[in-house]
């Protein structure tokens, strides 16, 4: 998946738009992502700026809104997602990763290809 928006030098500080490559699991119309950096992540301070986001998931672009997960349920969701996506592929443990990283959502809009 392609995150547009953000980068270190892109999005907050720019204004322009900049890809992104970041993990990521779709659950319904809701995309998830994990952000070891935490809160120092370019991409999530971005996000935080400008809610109002577009993502690319191979040739489809979605419209979305990013937002902090909250809600425990909705975490632990968000963390198993990933984890049991990335982890049978990956050739290092991301058990720790999993469990510390930060989790951030995105609500996709219906229409594709915006």
């Amino acid at each position: 998946m392609n995150w547009l928006g953000c980068s270190k030098r892109g999005g907050r500080l720019t204004g322009r738009p900049h890809t992104s490559e970041i993990w990521f699991a779709l659950h319904g119309s809701t995309l998830y992502m994990l952000s070891g950096g935490g809160e120092r992540s370019d991409w999530v301070k971005n996000a935080r700026r400008s809610p109002e986001v577009r993502v690319r998931i191979n040739e489809h672009h979605f419209a979305g809104r990013a937002r902090a997960v909250r809600p425990p349920d909705e975490e632990s969701l968000a963390r198993r997602l990933l984890f049991e996506k990335y982890e049978p592929g990956y050739d290092r443990d991301l058990t720790d990763w999993s469990r510390s990283a930060l989790p951030i959502a995105v609500d996709l809009e219906e229409h594709a290809d915006v």
